[in-house]
């Protein structure tokens, strides 16, 4: 074996990362992180940010800014919404399942961005909860000023729909179309 500089690996330091998906305890029967050892979790790995975004509510969000901010970490402030298939008012037909929802992940830009996470979780629970709080596109329309749309979650309409199988054209098809309504709605704020 040779001690050749020819034969060395050179590390390059990885891009900086933060974690946009992340659930705390307060994604109710579904996160068990407690948000502190998350915030300091984020702190060990070197990371500048982090954001939380519990299933259905935004209890955590105070707790989370606080400590977020008192150990040196921007914090992101989202949401991970429920959609409804239809209407958030409809409690039958096609939402007749408790899994008839898909996700969606918010992430607050602004001041304006977080009053509408606001609007939009306290919608999905007085007005459109069924089994889970939901809203539903016309809501989110209304209400996605300064608000950052990520649908990379497996169980978001766009990834249901290409892994729901069928023919390949068919279900491109309706991603397409899926993925086209979410950028006419959030614009340069919509990632996949």
């Amino acid at each position: 074996m040779s001690d050749s500089a020819s034969n060395e690996t050179t590390i390059t330091p990885a891009k900086p990362f933060v974690h946009l998906h992340c659930h705390s305890h307060y994604s109710l029967l579904d996160g068990a992180g407690d948000i502190k050892r998350l915030v300091n979790r984020a702190v060990d790995h070197g990371m500048n940010a982090l954001a939380l975004t519990d299933h259905g509510n935004l209890h955590g969000a105070l707790e989370f800014y606080r400590t977020a901010q008192g150990a040196g970490i921007n914090p992101i402030i989202g949401y991970e919404a429920y959609i409804a298939p239809g209407s958030r008012f409809d409690k039958g037909g096609a939402s007749r399942s408790k899994d008839a929802s898909y996700h969606l992940t918010l992430l607050a830009k602004n001041r304006t961005g977080f009053k509408n996470l606001i609007k939009l979780a306290s919608a999905a629970s007085l007005e459109g909860f069924y089994f889970k709080p939901r809203i539903d596109k016309e809501i989110l329309e209304a209400n996605n000023e300064g608000i950052i749309c990520l649908s990379g979650c497996l169980s978001s309409e766009f990834s249901r729909q290409i892994l729901a199988g069928g023919s390949g054209e068919e279900a491109f098809k309706d991603a397409q179309e899926t993925a086209a309504w979410f950028h006419n709605v959030f614009g340069d704020r919509y990632f996949i």
